[in-house]
C-alpha cells in the first residue's frame, strides 16, 4: 500500500495562512522529524485514517489518554447521550459528582477533587494552592518534565518544549520564573540541596511521578520516597502530575502502582476518555482552601461539563474492569521485540518501559534523567519515524515522548509494527 500525503500537505498550506504554524499545538507541526503533519480525518480503536484514506496504527493516543482505544462504543453512547440534553450549562449536573467520586474512589492521595478543563489548567492551580495554603512561593520542578504551558512552569521543560529548541521562556518576566527551582530527575540529593538553601521557602515540589515528557523515565528506587520525606521535612507539598499517569501505570495511577501518597494530585484527558478536561485533588484540609471554601480562587465556566463529565465516568467505569497486568507483559513484550530488531540493525539504541508505554532512545547510554534523555540521536529518530509513517505506523512527532499502547492494540497491530521496523534503514 502507498501512503499519500497530498491531501494534508494542502490543507497545511491553507492551515498555516489562519492559524500560528499551521497546528493548534506546536507538537503537531513534525518539524523535528522534517515532515508535515498529517490531517485526521476519523480514528477507531487503535487505528487513525488521515484525510486520504490511509490507515494508521496509533501508538500516540491522542498524547496518551485514549487507554481504551478511539471511539469506544460505550463512551460514544456517552457523549451522544449528553450532548443531546445540552452541551454546556455552566451549571452544576449529577454527572460532576459521579465523576468526582469515581475519582475519589480510585486515586488514593484525593480525598476531594476540582474539574477543569485541561491539564495545563489543573497544574497551575495546582501550583497556586499550594503557594496559597503554605504561604510560600518557591517551587521545584525537575529538568525535562512538563507541567503544561503556565508560565511557572516553561524553565528546562521538556516535550515539545525542548524539540522546537525554544531558548528561555520568551514572554514569561524573569521574576515569574525566578521561585521556579530546578534539579535534574532522579537526582535527590540536588532537591535535598535546594531545601537547604532554602528551608523556609518552598511550598511544593511538582514531579510527573513517571516522566513522560523527556522520553518514558521511570522513578529510581528510592526516588518518590526521598520527594516525600523531604516534603515532609521541611513542611512543602508534594503534587503529583499525573496527567500523563493517572489511570494508565494503574487503576489507581503512579501514586498507587509505587505506594507514594502525594498532597496534591492532577489529572489530564483520560478522565474524560479523551475530551477536554482535567482535575486536581488532594487532602481535604488542602482543598477545602479553594474558593467558595476558602480564599483561593480558580472557576472556569466550562468546568464539570456534563459532555466530558458523561465520558469520563463510562471510561473510568470501563478502566476499572480492565485487565492492566495482562496490557503491559503485552506491551513489553512487543517493546522488547521491537528494540531487539534495532539492535540488530547496528544503530545504538535503549528502550525504556512501563505499563503500556515505552521509548526508544537512539543512544547506548542508559536514560535516568533529562540529560542522558538529550544523548539520543536526533537524526536517527527523523529516519525512524519517518519511514514508520510511510509504512502505516504513528509514532509521535517527538523524541521526548513517550509511545502509547492502548487496550485496542491488537497482535496483528504489533506484527505490523515489527515487520515495518525490519525493513526501516539508517
Amino acid at each position: 500500500m502507498a501512503y499519500t500525503t497530498a491531501q494534508s500537505s494542502t490543507l497545511y498550506a491553507r492551515a498555516k495562512e489562519v492559524i500560528p504554524g499551521g497546528v493548534n499545538s506546536p507538537i503537531r507541526a513534525c518539524l523535528s522529524v522534517e515532515s508535515e503533519p498529517l490531517f485526521i480525518a476519523r480514528a477507531h480503536g487503535s487505528k487513525l485514517v488521515s484525510v486520504e484514506g490511509d490507515t494508521y496504527i496509533d501508538f500516540v493516543q491522542s498524547w496518551g489518554p485514549m487507554l481504551l482505544g478511539h471511539a469506544h462504543p460505550a463512551v460514544t453512547e456517552a457523549a451522544q447521550k449528553a450532548c443531546a440534553a445540552g452541551a454546556s450549562y455552566g451549571a452544576p449536573c449529577p454527572a460532576e459528582l459521579e465523576l468526582a467520586e469515581l475519582v475519589i474512589e480510585a486515586v488514593p492521595g484525593v480525598e476531594m477533587v476540582r474539574m477543569v478543563n485541561s491539564g495545563t489548567e489543573a497544574t497551575m492551580t495546582a501550583l497556586r494552592l499550594a503557594r496559597g495554603y503554605t504561604k510560600r512561593d518557591k517551587v521545584i520542578k525537575f529538568e525535562g518534565c512538563y507541567h503544561g504551558h503556565a508560565d511557572s512552569f516553561l524553565a528546562a521543560a521538556g516535550s515539545g518544549y525542548a524539540d522546537l529548541c525554544i531558548p528561555g521562556t520568551p514572554g514569561v518576566p524573569a521574576d515569574t520564573v525566578k521561585d521556579t527551582l530546578l534539579a535534574p530527575y532522579n537526582n535527590l540529593e540536588r532537591v535535598k540541596a535546594l531545601f537547604e538553601l532554602h528551608p523556609q521557602d518552598i511550598a511544593a515540589i511538582i514531579v510527573e511521578p513517571t516522566a513522560g515528557n523527556m522520553g518514558l523515565v521511570p522513578p529510581a528506587p528510592g526516588f518518590l520516597e526521598g520527594l516525600r520525606a523531604l516534603c515532609d521535612q521541611y513542611g512543602a507539598l508534594l503534587i503529583f502530575d499525573e496527567v500523563i499517569t493517572g489511570f494508565r501505570l494503574s487503576y489507581g495511577g503512579a501514586q498507587a502502582r509505587f505506594g507514594i501518597t502525594p498532597d496534591i494530585t492532577t489529572l489530564g484527558k483520560i478522565i474524560g476518555g479523551g475530551f477536554p478536561v482535567g482535575a486536581y485533588g488532594g487532602k481535604r484540609e488542602i482543598m477545602q482552601h479553594i474558593a467558595p471554601c476558602g480564599t483561593i480562587f480558580q472557576a472556569g465556566t466550562l468546568s464539570g461539563n456534563p459532555v466530558a463529565m458523561a465520558t469520563g465516568i463510562a471510561t473510568l467505569k470501563l478502566l476499572r474492569q480492565a485487565d492492566y497486568a495482562a496490557l503491559e507483559k503485552r506491551t513489553a513484550d512487543f517493546a522488547h521485540a521491537l528494540l531487539g530488531i534495532l539492535k540488530a540493525k547496528g544503530v545504538p539504541v535503549t528502550m525504556n518501559t512501563l505499563a503500556s508505554m515505552f521509548t526508544i532512545f537512539f543512544t547506548d547510554t542508559p536514560v535516568t534523567d533529562f540529560a542522558t534523555a538529550k544523548t539520543s540521536v536526533p537524526k536517527l529518530y527523523t529516519a525512524f519515524y519517518k519511514q514508520m509513517r510511510a509504512q502505516g505506523i504513528y509514532l509521535a512527532s517527538l523524541s521526548y515522548e513517550a509511545a502509547m499502547v492502548s487496550f485496542a492494540h491488537t497482535d496483528e497491530d504489533f506484527e505490523k509494527t515489527l515487520e515495518a521496523a525490519a525493513k526501516v534503514t539508517f
